[in-house]
């Protein structure tokens, strides 16, 4: 068994469980400052009252199994882009507190200070996840010592933005779809109109993004060849040995992306608001699946030297730890999928407001 392969496959997964779950958590704080009473906006922010801080964890466990299984790439992500990574967790702790503080007063300020905080806090990471993604595609000033030679204006290019924009979009997409299966009567009537509005928006970003990384990255769709294609630095050893098996899933996951979305406003429309949802998470799931895809075997791509790449062989920990981390993993991943089953069955329904809400 290919380990290497494995921790790539169970890294995108805790990402892929990460970008769904605060996806929409991320969504309803874009979303919210545009409910305008106090008693809206409360039931907002309690539609992820009691998940938002579990949701966090899957950022934490992807963080910490990269650290273990591909440390060189740790090493370099978390040296070269300290300023951007302090700015996020800046923007994930000002998201949370604002979330814990904001009905501790009746004051209207403060509540408002804090409204404006969460939906900020909301819209920084948003963005920010979407600028790491798009710069992981376009690649990074990496020498032959692994280290990030840029600077953090570098990391602000017209792609990374456009990149960090669609994220902007989805995620707000998202939280619009998860506030509809929580929320009733005329809030509910609201969020629909506001979930029109975005998926419009989204399809603009969607297909803009789309072109512009198949014009700026040709080799993104490498993996997708059934047959030999010439693309400098498209090709890997591994990829050649398992081509048409990594093209017909590739292309499995493009279908799977046009029909979520195109799915999207049918359940809306027939009013199924859990399959909307579903949906809405399979999109997400497929985008992430593609950009994975896209640059595998790499893990940051080099755009000084296609030798300078760090891929999931070069930059990962011995056999040994990857075969032990994939025994314990093994075990503990169902015990997270388990645990977070339960706590969404258990607030399961729409959200009403009692002495103990935020």
């Amino acid at each position: 068994m290919d380990y290497n392969v494995v921790w790539y496959i169970l890294v995108g997964i805790l990402l892929i469980g990460y970008a769904i779950l605060d996806g929409f958590d991320l969504g309803v704080g874009i979303l919210h400052l545009r409910s305008k009473t106090d008693h809206d906006r409360r039931i907002l922010m309690n539609a992820i009252g009691p998940v938002w801080d579990g949701n966090e964890v899957w950022l934490i466990t992807a963080g910490g199994a990269l650290f273990a299984a591909f440390p060189n790439v740790y090493a370099t992500a978390f040296s070269g882009f300290y300023l951007p990574f302090m700015l996020l967790l800046i923007a994930l702790i000002f998201r949370a507190v604002s979330i814990e503080f904001r009905s501790k007063e009746e004051n209207r300020r403060w509540r408002s200070f804090w409204d404006w905080g969460f939906s900020i806090g909301s819209i920084l990471a948003a963005l920010l996840f979407g600028i790491a993604i798009g710069n992981v595609v376009l690649g990074f000033s990496i020498g032959s010592d692994m280290e990030y030679q840029g600077t953090f204006f570098d990391l602000l290019n017209p792609y990374s933005i456009a990149s960090g924009l669609f994220s902007l979009t989805m995620f707000s997409l998202h939280g619009g779809i998860y506030l509809n299966m929580k929320t009733e009567g005329a809030l509910q009537k609201q969020v629909q109109g506001w979930i029109k509005v975005n998926f419009l928006i989204f399809i603009f970003f969607y297909l803009i993004f789309s072109g512009l990384t198949l014009y700026l990255k040709p080799e993104m769709i490498a993996n997708f060849s059934f047959g030999k294609i010439d693309l400098p630095g498209s090709k890997h050893e591994l990829v050649e040995n398992h081509e048409t098996l990594l093209s017909v899933f590739a292309w499995t996951v493009v279908l799977l992306n046009v029909l979520a979305i195109a799915n999207i406003p049918r359940m809306l429309s027939k009013g199924r608001e859990g399959w909307a949802f579903i949906s809405s998470s399979s999109m997400i799931a497929a985008v992430v699946l593609l950009f994975a895809l896209g640059i595998f075997p790499n893990m940051m791509v080099s755009n000084l030297d296609p030798a300078y790449n760090l891929d999931i062989y070069n930059a990962a920990s011995s056999q040994y730890t990857l075969k032990t981390m994939a025994i314990l993993a093994s075990f503990g991943l169902p015990f997270v999928a388990a645990y977070t089953t339960i706590i969404y069955w258990t607030y399961r329904g729409k959200v009403k407001l009692d002495e103990s809400s935020y």
